[in-house]
């Protein structure tokens, strides 16, 4: 099975940006969605945002919308997550992962497990 390893996170002051990694081990990434999932304690691990295996399709939850950017380099078996004007509601330990190709934003876990996930803690 894959295996996922994010990074990126940190604390920073309200208003600014941090750049989320998630290196995918395995040969089949280029061939998947892929997406970001957040999660605070005591509450559901919750769909960020989502990118086509081309790139090409995008979604967002709508309170990223604007403020967070996902891309990724197939090339490098890579998924990214730019997250501008953070707030300090986006305080969360992230989460990559595959997205179901019929339901975006659900997670494909046939792909890989969760991996350890990355905090971010944004302080007002």
């Amino acid at each position: 099975q894959v295996q996922l390893v994010e990074s990126g996170g940190g604390l920073v002051q309200a208003g600014g940006s941090l750049r989320l990694s998630c290196a995918a081990s395995g040969r089949t990434f280029s061939k998947y969605a892929m997406g970001w999932f957040r999660q605070t304690p005591g509450k559901e691990r919750e769909f960020v945002a989502a990118i086509s295996w081309s790139g090409d399709n995008i979604y967002y939850v709508n309170f990223v919308k604007d403020r967070f950017t996902i891309s990724r380099d197939n090339a490098k078996n890579t998924l990214y997550l730019q997250m501008n004007s953070l707030k300090p509601e986006d305080t969360a330990v992230y989460y990559c992962n595959a997205v179901q190709k019929s339901d975006p934003v659900r997670p494909d876990l046939d792909f890989a497990s969760w991996g350890q996930g990355t905090q971010v803690t944004v302080s007002s």
